[in-house]
């Protein structure tokens, strides 16, 4: 029985479990993550999402957030846009540490290993804050073992927006967990929209185009070796699928794996 006292990092709800927030960081006038603590009973798929909000004048506000910390660790991450009049992020955005997060206890989605066939080479391709599922993702041991390469594709407006996701890259280098997996198969690949950089360009253009493959020096999409994540903007979604389909894989489910899967309730822009 968890304790319910109040200074307790964890409170029994029923429905939810209101998780103390242990850290925030703030990335951009738009961007932050933020951890809480985790519910020693909480067990999820890397990749899912919860339904997480705050205690509102009537009933909670809440909203699906795919679960940005691998299965392993101790505490829950979450990676959030801010929206100045949502009905969630305009409260979330002030989060501070010590406050309560409602999390709720059934985790759900699509955007799983297990709703894919075996395949040689796996693509997460994300824009915004679409990178969370895969940060989960790209720290689970398990990846590594069922792929060859794992390539994680992050596009965002300013470089500035790309901090997460790199900070994410970078942190695999040293994590005695899965650094030397990651060092060996890991492709990471961003890319902006509305600034110059280094790597410009929408993703679904880069993939139209090619391009993305001659700058990571792998052979274009093929359903017969490659499968594929995708998890973004709703035009980004709709854009990519279309894309696949036209190439031959076949969108899979928990029930019926298949060659790439699409996060249906990504949390977007009116959060």
């Amino acid at each position: 029985m968890l304790d319910t006292a109040q200074d307790a990092d964890i409170i029994d709800q029923g429905a939810f479990f209101a998780c103390k927030v242990t850290e925030v960081e703030h990335f951009t006038d738009d961007l932050f993550r933020f951890r809480t603590a985790r519910p020693a009973t909480l067990r999820f798929r890397p990749g899912e999402f919860l339904m997480i909000g705050l205690e509102g004048e009537k009933k909670p506000v809440l909203r699906a957030y795919s679960v940005a910390s691998p299965s392993w660790d101790d505490t829950l991450e979450f990676y959030s846009i801010k929206v100045e009049n949502g009905a969630l992020t305009s409260r979330l955005r002030h989060i501070q540490l010590g406050d309560r997060v409602l999390v709720g206890r059934k985790p759900t989605g699509t955007l799983v290993t297990d709703a894919l066939k075996p395949g040689k080479r796996l693509y997460m391709l994300s824009t915004g804050t679409g990178a969370a599922p895969f940060a989960s993702l790209i720290r689970e041991p398990g990846v590594y073992e069922q792929f060859d390469e794992v390539v994680f594709t992050h596009t965002c407006r300013t470089s500035a927006e790309l901090t997460y996701s790199r900070g994410l890259v970078e942190a695999l280098k040293t994590d005695p967990l899965v650094g030397e997996a990651a060092a060996g198969r890991l492709v990471y690949f961003d890319s902006v929209t509305r600034e110059d950089g280094p790597r410009t360009g929408r993703i679904t253009t880069l993939i139209e185009t090619g391009e993305l493959f001659e700058r990571i020096d792998r052979p274009a999409l093929n359903p017969e070796t490659d499968r594929v994540m995708i998890c973004g903007s709703m035009a980004m979604l709709d854009e990519l699928k279309t894309m696949l389909e036209a190439r031959g894989f076949e969108e899979g489910s928990n029930a019926k794996p298949g060659d790439f899967v699409v996060e249906k309730a990504f949390a977007g822009e009116g959060v």
